[in-house]
């Protein structure tokens, strides 16, 4: 695609270009969630919306909740949805485990490893980026907890700097909720995983659980939540109240630069959409002058 290859305005293009998606919750036999929710036709529709982002991704990072009860078949059908995808674009598939996983199962029928109760955890470089998942699981629990010896293993990963820095990528959040539910259920032992990122590259960390987008800091680092494919929350009702919804499905395009990192948040629904701006419209601009564009399409016409 020619936007992505040049930069009409003062910043450069992205270095890298990650998809960010969250909370599948995949059941197997094509269950709906809760009798309701079509997890798997929603996450078909999503990968169709990625595909026609026109663009080759770095990276496609799904941060947990893969599946809703841990079965081996549902396991089984997502690899079916997304491994295609993947493929098509060339993009490494990075799977994070939630507290609705199950490590034996998502080890051995996700990632073809041995079936283990050890946490989900990894490296990847892409392209001088590194982007390291950690496992926020707790086996037999729903809250999050990031354990001693996966805080020992991170300090020792990131006691080399990497070229573009680093991106954590985990379930379960390290930011405040007002949703009482989520309260419960959050990452403990917060200070302690601070501990371990002062002073170091790391940039960014991707999280889901929430099931709504949201972003804030932790440990100075920007954090950013990526709402759910399989049901969000509705958040117009008061905080005691808020419940699942079929609605609002999204998820995120993440443009990394040397300077700073952007989260967009990519809706997934049919709607109408203008035709005015297109790629021929884009080389027509990167024709001109700067001076030029802004004469074009800057100037107001009254």
């Amino acid at each position: 695609m020619v936007a992505a290859s040049f930069s009409l305005g003062q910043h450069p293009p992205a270095r890298r270009t990650i998809v960010h998606l969250s909370d599948t919750h995949l059941l197997g036999g094509d269950r709906l969630l809760g009798g309701v929710y079509d997890t798997a036709g929603h996450l078909t529709r999503t990968l169709d919306a990625i595909t026609r982002l026109g663009i080759a991704p770095d990276a496609l990072v799904f941060t947990g909740d893969l599946t809703d009860v841990g079965e081996p078949e549902a396991y089984r059908a997502l690899r079916a949805l997304v491994e295609p995808v993947a493929a098509e674009l060339a993009a490494p598939l990075i799977w994070v485990a939630g507290n609705h996983d199950e490590r034996p199962a998502m080890r051995r029928e996700l990632l073809d490893g041995e079936a283990s109760e050890e946490p989900v955890t990894g490296v990847w470089d892409l392209g001088g980026l590194r982007l390291i998942a950690l496992d926020s699981s707790v086996p037999g629990w729903h809250h999050g907890e990031v354990d001693a010896a996966q805080r020992e293993w991170l300090a020792a990963e990131l006691a080399t700097p990497a070229p573009l820095g680093t991106l954590l990528a985990l379930h379960h959040p390290p930011l405040p909720s007002h949703i009482p539910l989520f309260d419960i259920l959050e990452l403990r032992d917060q200070p302690l995983l601070a501990d371990v990122l002062a002073g170091t590259d790391v940039r960014g960390i991707l999280a889901g659980h929430l099931h709504y987008s949201t972003s804030g800091t932790f440990a100075g680092i920007p954090v950013n939540v990526s709402a759910a494919t399989c049901y969000t929350m509705n958040l117009q009702r008061p905080p005691a109240e808020v419940n699942g919804m079929d609605a609002g499905q999204s998820f995120h395009l993440v443009h990394v630069y040397d300077e700073t990192i952007t989260h967009a948040v990519v809706p997934v629904l049919d709607a109408p959409t203008g035709d005015f701006f297109s790629e021929e419209w884009v080389e027509r601009m990167a024709a001109l002058s700067p001076e030029e564009r802004l004469e074009q399409f800057s100037r107001k016409r009254r």
